[in-house]
């Protein structure tokens, strides 16, 4: 049960870091118009429609993450502190830390990005975008190197 919660919070995981690389690219690199080439495709998106999936996305990661926190915290988390692997384990921490800060930010994140868009916060729609982006790829990524290290089921 806990190996199939982790493939659909991975999967969720996938979805929201598309949604948010793509939105994150439009807003900080946005593209003048399409060329056919694979990056200015990517930056031609429209962000505003990655707004609701995203709040969406984040919340359903997050809570499977609760969910199968438990698992973590008494299989793997012990295996590293035996053989004292203070650094991945730390950066689990800050994981934890940031997904709460990206629960924080999610309410503002949403008034920013709600229509009709009003051109005057469009910095605060570019930073709030960039603060999640980054929580999201330091989550995705630890919990990658994490898994690795020692996964569920082992």
């Amino acid at each position: 049960m806990t190996t199939t919660l982790l493939i659909i919070h991975g999967l969720m995981a996938v979805a929201l870091l598309g949604a948010l690389t793509h939105q994150a690219l439009s807003v900080w690199w946005p593209a003048g118009k399409r060329t056919g080439s694979f990056l200015n495709n990517v930056r031609a998106v429209s962000s505003t429609s990655y707004t609701n999936a995203i709040v969406v996305l984040f919340l359903i990661t997050a809570s499977l993450g609760a969910f199968i926190y438990p698992a973590y915290r008494l299989g793997i988390r012990v295996v590293l502190q035996d053989y004292h692997l203070s650094v991945p384990e730390g950066a689990f921490e800050l994981k934890e830390h940031f997904v709460t800060i990206g629960l924080g930010l999610l309410p503002a994140y949403w008034y920013f990005w709600r229509q009709p868009l009003s051109p005057d916060h469009a910095g605060t729609r570019a930073v709030l975008t960039a603060l999640l982006a980054f929580i999201v790829w330091w989550s995705f990524l630890v919990g990658h190197v994490l898994n690795n290290i020692r996964g569920f089921g082992s």
